[in-house]
C-alpha cells in the first residue's frame, strides 16, 4: 500500500489498473480452461455455489453490465469473471468489459482505497484499541446490511436458481 502512495496520482492508477487487468483476465481464462476439465476440483465446487450460481444469472441475463458493476464489488467480482469464462462469454464482449471495470476499479482504489488504509493506519496509530473496534463495527455493519439485503431479496423474490434465466 505504502509504495502505491509514493506514485504519483497517474502512474498509482495505470498500475493498479494492469493488475487488475492480469487478475481478472486470469480469472476468466481460468473459467475457460477449467470448463472442461473441472470435475473433482476446486473450481467444480466453486462453480455449484449459490453465488457462483448467481453470478451465472445475473450474466445470463444482462451480460456484459454486470462485469463492469462487479468491480464495485468485493468478492463477488472474482465469482463474475470466472462465470464469464466457465460461461464462455465471447471476448468481443468481456474485454471491453473488463477494461471498463478495471479503470473504474483502479481509479476507486487510487482514490477512496488508498485514503482509507491512510486513515485506518493513523487512527491505529493514535489508538490501536479505538482502530480495532472501529473496524469490526465497520465491518459488522457491513456484514448486517448484506445479511438484510439478502433476506430482503429472497422474500420478495422467492428462491432463483440459473434454471430460471431459461424461462
Amino acid at each position: 500500500m505504502e509504495h502505491f502512495r509514493g506514485l504519483p496520482f497517474p502512474l498509482a492508477v495505470a498500475t493498479l489498473f494492469v493488475i487488475v487487468l492480469l487478475r481478472a483476465g486470469g480469472t476468466y481464462a481460468l473459467g475457460r480452461a477449467a470448463r472442461s476439465g473441472a470435475s473433482r476440483t476446486r473450481v467444480q465446487r466453486l462453480a455449484e455455489s449459490p453465488r457462483f450460481e448467481r453470478a451465472q444469472e445475473l450474466l445470463a441475463r444482462w451480460g456484459a453490465p454486470v462485469v463492469v458493476l462487479s468491480f464495485l464489488t468485493v468478492g463477488f467480482q472474482t465469482l463474475v469473471n470466472l462465470a464469464a469464462g466457465i460461461g464462455r462469454m465471447p471476448l468481443r464482449r468481456y474485454l471491453p468489459a473488463l477494461v471498463i471495470g478495471g479503470a473504474i476499479w483502479a481509479v476507486l482504489y487510487a482514490t477512496v482505497g488508498l485514503v482509507t488504509f491512510a486513515a485506518l493506519a493513523r487512527l491505529y496509530q493514535l489508538s490501536p484499541v479505538g482502530a480495532v473496534v472501529g473496524g469490526l463495527a465497520l465491518i459488522s455493519g457491513l456484514v448486517g446490511y448484506i445479511v438484510w439485503q439478502v433476506r430482503r431479496n429472497h422474500r420478495s423474490s422467492g428462491h432463483w436458481s440459473t434454471a430460471d434465466v431459461d424461462q
